[in-house]
């Protein structure tokens, strides 16, 4: 324990009585002498704090802390804002709990993979109380990402996501109202967005791996990121993931083992890249089975499709819909590729439309 001598001690006293014996007779002193006054003293006081030699000591009660500096101060309240009202992501190469209470023998109410983030609602003592989708639960500070570094991370995994307002709208191949028309869209319907490729009036998505514009004005555009889920939530998904297995089983005839994944994964890859050549087709087929066998991720293809904020066309119908009028050969192709492990892209997790990030590039898209 460090303290201070009893001679600074007398000093600090002694000013501290000046300033107790100016406060009782301010009174007849003009404002303006007393305001330089009072600033005098403060700044004395100041220099002599500043100057304080300390001992060892075993006394508790006279213990100083080291003064910390403005700017550190400020930067220690900024990330106090960070944490307490923002945006947070994991920090975990594979998966993370989520408890009940702060502390590591409470109870696990979910799970949040990496790339998930969520608001942070609560902190405690090396602990933060976030919400992310319908999971809300404590998670250990040392695995998440706040401030800064959070919104880093949410920009490069997180995407903009089109979700249409009026009644059958026509989707357009040029920002435009005279110009060609791709087909029409229904409301409620969402399209992922390609924010660099929007304008003031049209907003850019992708449409079956062509990019397309829908008028604005009938459209609301959000930000996405993964979220994580409740373990009651990772039950549910794994009943739907088995209903959808059958089916697929019964709209196929078949019962071999292996053809539900195709036909779910080929259907993905039809509507993120059918427009693509055959390598790129892989390579999206690759992203998903490198996620699933990736214990940060579900470890199922329909588990990883249907993660909120990924793969937009499993969450919108559009796979569903693909799968009921017939995947064509080449996306299929591409799947069984992927699930024998071919991937011209090597581990990567994540594709986005070319030119909104650096990595390796395949036809319109990007992967890293």
């Amino acid at each position: 324990m460090r303290t201070k001598s009893r001679k600074v001690l007398g000093k600090v006293v002694g000013v501290m009585a000046s300033v107790l014996a100016f406060s009782l007779t301010g009174e007849t002193v003009a404002m303006a002498s007393s305001v330089d006054a009072i600033e005098s003293l403060r700044v004395g006081a100041a220099e002599v704090l500043d100057t304080i030699e300390v001992t060892e000591s075993e006394d508790p009660e006279l213990s100083l802390e080291p003064r910390k500096t403005g700017e550190e101060k400020a930067e220690e309240a900024e990330e106090e804002d960070m944490r307490k009202s923002g945006l947070v992501m994991a920090n975990v190469d594979n998966s993370m709990n989520v408890r009940e209470e702060p502390s590591t023998d409470a109870a696990k109410v979910g799970i949040l993979y990496a790339d998930c983030g969520g608001t942070v609602l609560e902190t405690k003592e090396g602990w933060t109380k976030i919400q992310s989708g319908n999971l809300i639960g404590w998670a250990n500070d040392e695995y998440l990402l706040f401030g800064e570094d959070a919104l880093k991370l949410a920009e490069e995994v997180g995407i903009y996501v089109a979700t249409v307002t009026g009644n059958r709208l026509r989707i357009r191949k040029e920002p435009g109202a005279e110009t060609t028309v791709w087909g029409m869209v229904d409301k409620g319907e969402v399209f992922k967005s390609i924010k660099e490729e929007s304008t003031e009036e049209w907003i850019a998505v992708e449409y079956g791996g062509e990019l397309g514009y829908i008028s604005r004005e009938y459209v609301d555009v959000s930000f996405q990121i993964d979220h994580g889920e409740t373990f009651a939530e990772i039950e549910e998904r794994e009943k739907k993931e088995r209903k959808e297995r059958n089916r697929l089983i019964a709209l196929e005839g078949v019962s071999v083992l292996g053809t539900t994944e195709e036909v779910l994964l080929g259907a993905l890859i039809q509507c993120e890249s059918g427009n693509q050549p055959y390598e790129g087709q892989v390579a999206v087929g690759a992203v998903v089975m490198n996620r699933v066998n990736n214990p940060a991720y579900p470890n199922t293809i329909a588990g990883v499709i249907y993660a909120s904020g990924q793969f937009t066309p499993a969450g919108s119908g559009q796979v569903e819909a693909c799968i009921n009028r017939g995947v064509k050969e080449s996306c299929m192709q591409a799947a069984r590729a992927a699930l024998s492990g071919e991937s011209p892209v090597g581990g990567a997790m994540h594709f986005r439309r070319a030119g909104s990030r650096e990595g390796q590039v395949i036809g319109d898209h990007v992967f890293w």
